[in-house]
């Protein structure tokens, strides 16, 4: 049972890492703008193993970020 819901804990931050990486992949991101986006998920990545429920929140940062600068989900 315990692998279970980690497994859940897992799933809710790798979800939305995998999100805000097909966001950052969208062909509208700016070419100044990706790299450092694709570097901000690639930090959170490592972090999000050892602490999934904080790690949920930043893809979501990046993604209205994004959202903000108009570029639409892909």
């Amino acid at each position: 049972m315990e692998r279970d819901s980690q497994l859940e804990l897992h799933g809710v931050p790798a979800a939305r890492l995998k999100h805000a990486r097909t966001h950052v992949a969208n062909p509208e991101v700016p070419g100044g703008t990706r790299p450092e986006s694709s570097r901000r998920v690639l930090a959170v990545t490592a972090p999000a193993r050892r602490d999934p429920v904080g790690a949920a929140r930043c893809p979501d940062v990046l993604t209205a970020e994004l959202d903000d600068l108009g570029i639409p989900d892909r």
